[in-house]
């Protein structure tokens, strides 16, 4: 397994680090029952309940009104449920059926009355003996919300004397593992990380009720380490910004709990998945919340006002940190909030006292490595008063040429600005924009692939800075941004390309609050330049699968340049390449940038000499945070300090 945390380097030792418990607890045996409670849980919230303390009595009553025990339970062979529900054959049942066994076993462990416990032996066996497979679109969801509900009830009524027979137990075990088990089991990250969250929330439950340490040990794996979009690190950013936070809250909130819901029973069984990254889900939760309570985070991206309204998904998660010491203000307003009408979330929730509840509590603190960085970053430059200023629709190009050589800024006004041909950049000029509003996009009927390349080989003294360059075909944001991520499309489109024939030919190169991103080929790529410096950029999603191949297209490639400064920067997610690429460099410096969830190495390094990288934070990159590539005479005086290199690395 790798719970370590990965780094690939030859010259460097690096401490290694692994989860918060003790690693006994991947030997012993599973507690049961061991979901989302264990036994004294169960036996803490009953007591709660039969005293009549409050929210318990208030939850359990609200339960037993709700549940219907004259249920008639109505089975499928074949589940098909299409994307947003159409076509929905047996689906509804389906999850109706999980929840109502889950309901019926916990009212049986409260009351002790049998005819809850049979109505979910009832409800679990007949599923059991019906159901064949899942089919459309969803299938994969549909099995992944409705595993570990079911495994839920099926663990109380197992470790309890309901009176589930051992062949019936034996029929729910065989459709575990042979109908929901073979689909979910490859899980599937290229769809929005809700996903793989519900999957690994599913599979870790099946792995506590069949006693599959092996597939326990995948799961965590996968929500440490999954690819794409299929992990924590890749779901919850080191801000708390989620992955689907600009496509609607609805959505961002089931991925939460679907993740948080994995780290429950992880918990239970020993497992720390809730501190990990000091806390990431709980920034998730908090930054989530507070948006929908009315606050503005900064967002990546354009946030999404849509489904702008509190799940019943904060119950726990409020419930477990407090218990840690940990406050989170958002998160106890959204539960307090929905604590009135909720039911089994109030239940479920419940642990056995810590202690700590009445601790000083303190509150995690949101990563700041490199935030914030590119176009929405604020600037407080002042533009020169013989500025050129170009609107949408008039000529970049004809207001550099007239630049050219002068040291003259030239400020693309706010909008888009659609260039019908590839920016030739002069020396001696300033290509200004107006912050995160100013935005440069290639023409697609160009034919051309570059946003930008120099106007000559011996380029210098020039800055771009406070504007954003888009790769993708088109420039409206689609209301479920995964589905046009660059790895996606076939288009080879790139961004800043600038190359020399000689070593030190280009000459003191600027980028300053610059945002390129959803480019195929690199976003920015240097080659045979001196005194390079990249500060408070935001580098993003660049680095596709296209010609010449994978991995050879990153966020930034620099090759045969020398005197880099890159500082306060952000060069995340590239979906085939790196970070930061440096090949044939000399005297770099690498400080305080975040180099996250790329699907190569964090930073990759060949045939480099005098490379620093300090005080940043390298997590959830696929192959490793820090790759020295030995190609020839390999690199020379790499030297790494005080960085956060963490969960980096493939879970296969």
């Amino acid at each position: 397994m790798k719970r370590q945390l990965v780094i690939l380097l030859t010259c460097a030792a690096i401490a290694v680090f692994f989860l918060m418990k003790p690693m006994h607890a991947w030997a012993q045996s599973f507690i049961h029952p061991g979901l989302n409670q264990t036994g004294k849980d169960l036996a803490y919230m009953k007591d709660r309940v039969l005293k009549g303390v409050e929210p318990w009595k208030g939850a359990y009553d609200r339960l037993k009104a709700s549940t219907d025990t004259a249920y008639n339970v109505e089975a499928y062979t074949h589940v098909l449920r299409g994307p947003y529900g159409k076509p929905n054959i047996g689906g509804n049942e389906l999850s109706k059926g999980a929840g109502m066994a889950y309901d019926c076993a916990l009212l049986w462990y409260i009351t002790g009355d049998k005819k809850y416990a049979d109505k979910a032996i009832a409800i679990i066996d007949a599923w059991s003996g019906q159901l064949w497979d899942f089919d459309y679109n969803d299938a994969k969801l549909l099995a992944a919300w409705t595993g570990h509900v079911f495994c839920n009830a099926a663990e109380i009524l197992r470790h309890t004397n309901a009176g589930w027979k051992p062949a019936e137990i034996d029929r729910f075990t065989q459709m575990l593992m042979t109908v929901y088990y073979p689909l979910m089991r490859d899980y599937y990250p290229q769809a929005n990380g809700n996903w793989d969250g519900a999957i690994i929330h599913s599979l870790i439950a099946m792995a506590v009720f069949t006693d599959n340490r092996t597939l326990f040990g995948n799961a965590v794996d996968h929500f440490l380490l999954g690819p794409v979009n299929g992990s924590i690190f890749k779901y919850i950013y080191p801000s708390g910004q989620c992955q689907e936070s600009m496509r609607d809250q609805g959505h961002v909130q089931l991925g939460l709990g679907e993740f948080a819901g994995a780290a429950q029973i992880a918990y239970t069984q020993g497992v720390d998945l809730f501190s990990i990254a000091d806390n990431r889900i709980a920034l998730g939760y908090e930054y989530t919340a507070g948006f929908i309570l009315g606050e503005t985070p900064h967002c990546y991206g354009v946030i999404s006002e849509r489904a702008k309204a509190l799940r019943d998904d904060y119950e726990y998660v409020y419930r477990h940190y407090t218990a840690q010491g940990i406050y989170l203000p958002n998160t106890k307003k959204a539960a307090d909030s929905i604590r009135p009408k909720a039911s089994r979330s109030i239940l479920t929730a419940t642990r056995v006292p810590t202690g700590k509840e009445k601790q000083q509590l303190r509150a995690p603190v949101a990563g700041s490595t490199g935030y914030i960085a590119g176009a929405g970053a604020h600037s407080d430059v002042k533009i020169p008063a013989d500025a050129i200023f170009v609107a949408p629709g008039e000529s970049i190009q004809d207001a550099l040429n007239t630049a050219t050589g002068t040291h003259r800024w030239v400020v693309a006004k706010k909008g888009i600005h659609t260039l019908p041909a590839t920016l030739k950049m002069p020396s001696g000029v300033t290509l200004a924009g107006e912050g995160i509003g100013t935005t440069l996009f290639l023409d697609p009927k160009s034919g051309q692939r570059e946003a930008i390349v120099n106007a000559s080989g011996d380029m210098q003294d020039i800055t771009i800075r406070d504007l954003l360059i888009e790769g993708s075909p088109k420039t409206e944001v689609a209301s479920d941004p995964n589905g046009s991520r660059s790895f996606r499309g076939g288009s080879n489109r790139g961004g800043i390309i600038f190359r020399a024939d000689a070593e030190g030919k280009m000459k003191n190169l600027r980028f300053i609050h610059l945002t390129i991103q959803n480019c195929t080929f690199n976003g920015l790529l240097v080659s045979g330049a001196d005194d390079i410096t990249i500060t408070r950029c935001d580098f993003t999603e660049n680095g596709s699968s296209v010609v010449p191949g994978p991995r050879l297209q990153h966020n930034l490639l620099l090759t045969h340049c020398r005197g880099i400064k890159i500082s306060d920067s952000r060069m995340d997610t590239s979906p085939y390449g790196s970070g930061i690429a440096l090949s044939a460099c000399q005297e770099a410096g690498i400080v305080n940038c975040e180099i996250a969830r790329n699907a190569n190495y964090g930073i990759l390094l060949a045939e480099c000499k005098n490379i620093t990288v300090k005080g940043s934070l390298l997590e959830g990159n696929n192959r490793g945070g820090i790759m020295q590539e030995h190609l020839y005479k390999g690199n020379v005086n790499i030297d790494t300090r005080h960085n956060i290199i963490h969960y980096n690395g493939d879970p296969k």
